[in-house]
């Protein structure tokens, strides 16, 4: 299998995270993968069951007419992770650092097109569609061997990689055919089949048989264009959706009732974990929203699918630290350490 990783050493994590006398830090205790040997030696021989994953890229985003920045989640991230306090509740020995997917030659290429014209939205789209490629090999080598990966960074782009290759696995493994996934995000990414970019990555696992049914919590009545709306509502048996405003409004049911909503309709089947930080109140992305769900309820939502779905992947997307002033850097990286440890404490392996 082809390698796309750029796999982290013990230097690359040490110089991460800051040790002290009478502390241990998850950045102590967790795996690191065997940078001699081939990538699905490496991951077989690796004890932990969690495997993190950063894409450092925006190219989807660009390629979509949004605001680029979202390569700059995973360094905060992975940061704010290594320096969590190690403790029984979570011992950090159960996750393993890959590394990062290969990306800066894709970028270079991105930043050399003119997005403003339709050859350019053009090549963004089919530089979207190699990176898909990357993505979708380096998540079917991570499940193949039975892990689960936790992937940070990037934009929504990256759920179409994340879905074909947990399937690619899982079919190799004679688990499943397809996997379901919770999509809790202000859009729903299920646009026109145009070119791939950030906005219908899961349109396209759809349309290609790799994506059975698809639950999105959360969504932003304003931002979701009507034709879509028709789109999704077509296939009530496969495709479920709850409203942010009819929550916020008191029209629909809680916060709680929604995300077991979702929970029921995807059960007993292998379900991707999607969550596009957008979608919280103030956070900087592409698509940064004065009103959203808060950081606590985004917890909630984390917590609550990994308890309750045979999980496939956990996918936190789209924020872009380099948007905010000088201080957001160490905050959100802060809140995507608190959603990938609760993820870690509570996601059920056992099924």
């Amino acid at each position: 299998m082809t390698n796309y990783v750029q796999r982290y050493s013990r230097q690359d994590i040490d110089q991460r995270f800051r040790k002290r006398t009478g502390e241990t830090k998850l950045g102590e205790r967790i795996q690191l993968f065997d940078t001699t040997t081939n990538l699905h030696e490496a991951l077989t021989n690796c004890p932990a069951k969690f495997v993190l994953l950063g894409i450092r890229e925006d190219i989807g985003i660009r390629a979509n007419f949004g605001r680029g920045g979202a390569w700059s989640a995973w360094e905060p991230a992975l940061t704010n992770i290594l320096n969590v306090q190690a403790t029984a509740s979570l011992t950090g020995e159960n996750l393993a650092v890959l590394g990062q997917i290969i990306t800066a030659d894709l970028m270079q290429q991105c930043d050399l097109l003119d997005l403003k014209t339709r050859e350019g939205i053009d090549q963004a789209r089919l530089l979207t569609a190699a990176l898909d490629q990357r993505v979708a090999h380096t998540v079917e080598a991570i499940v193949l061997t039975g892990k689960i990966p936790v992937i940070i960074g990037g934009g929504h782009n990256n759920a179409y990689g994340n879905i074909v290759g947990a399937t690619k696995a899982l079919q190799q493994n004679g688990k499943a055919q397809t996997i379901n996934v919770i999509n809790c995000d202000a859009h729903s990414d299920f646009r026109e089949l145009e070119g791939r970019h950030s906005g219908n990555g899961f349109r396209y696992a759809w349309q290609e048989g790799f994506l059975n049914k698809y639950a999105v919590v959360g969504l932003h009545e304003n931002y979701n264009a009507q034709a879509i709306r028709n789109q999704l509502e077509k296939h009530p048996d496969r495709i479920q959706t709850s409203s942010f405003d009819q929550y916020i409004f008191g029209q629909q049911q809680t916060w709680h009732d929604m995300v077991a909503q979702a929970i029921a309709f995807t059960q007993n089947a292998y379900t991707g974990i999607e969550l596009d930080l957008d979608c919280i109140e103030n956070i900087p992305s592409s698509a940064r929203t004065p009103s959203g769900i808060s950081a606590n309820e985004a917890r909630q939502f984390v917590v609550w699918t990994a308890q309750q779905t045979r999980v496939a992947y956990l996918h936190l997307c789209e924020a872009a630290p380099v948007l905010a002033h000088r201080n957001a850097d160490f905050k959100i990286g802060k809140l995507m350490a608190y959603l990938v440890c609760d993820f870690l404490r509570y996601a059920n392996v056992t099924t």
